[in-house]
């Protein structure tokens, strides 16, 4: 294992994805899901691996057939379609008879598939590819970036619980619906 690769890759995703849109789903699933911390952060970390992994190998070659300007596209109206999403009421939280192990995958895989498409085209993706093509050990860059990420948003995922229990959950969906429409509508007007 290259421990300079796995150093510069860590410090350099964690530092990265301070503030960044990923960040910010972490923050708004731990909101509406305050009681799976432990079912987010696994999905969290699932999602980074496959997807900085995929990024690693197969980044350049994705730029290859997709425009920027289709790329744009997509990310844009993702982040509409995250936003639009934030506006209707949970229902798995209402789902009284429903066992908690079963909510717990239930978000654990929400998380998954969420967190992986939010980072298509993220900064700390094209950061992995940059960092895939800089040093050989592909290994100890997917390792690296992973560990940056869950460094920036497992703290993001504790502080989105404490949210809860002082802001109501309606006024958390609201602040996070609308700072996702603006993500979109800004990917789309300005790139």
């Amino acid at each position: 294992m290259d421990f300079s690769a796995l150093a510069i890759s860590t410090g350099v995703v964690a530092l990265a994805e301070m503030g960044d849109k990923t960040q910010l789903l972490s923050l708004m699933l731990a909101a509406r899901y305050p009681k799976q911390a432990l079912a987010i952060i696994g999905g969290i970390f699932i999602a980074t691996i496959a997807n900085h992994a995929c990024a690693a190998f197969l980044g350049h070659w994705l730029t290859t057939f997709m425009s920027p300007d289709l790329l744009k596209w997509i990310l844009g109206l993702s982040f509409l379609g995250i936003g639009l999403w934030l506006l209707v009421p949970d229902h798995i939280d209402d789902a009284s008879d429903s066992k908690v192990a079963d909510r717990a995958l239930q978000v654990f895989m929400l998380t998954v598939g969420l967190f992986f498409l939010a980072e298509m085209g993220d900064k700390t993706q094209i950061a992995t590819i940059a960092l895939g093509a800089k040093y050989s050990d592909v290994l100890s860059v997917t390792v690296g970036t992973t560990l940056g990420m869950m460094l920036a948003n497992a703290p993001a995922v504790w502080i989105g619980q404490k949210f809860t229990k002082r802001m109501p959950i309606k006024w958390v969906h609201a602040v996070a619906a609308v700072t996702f429409i603006a993500i979109g509508a800004a990917t789309l007007v300005w790139g």
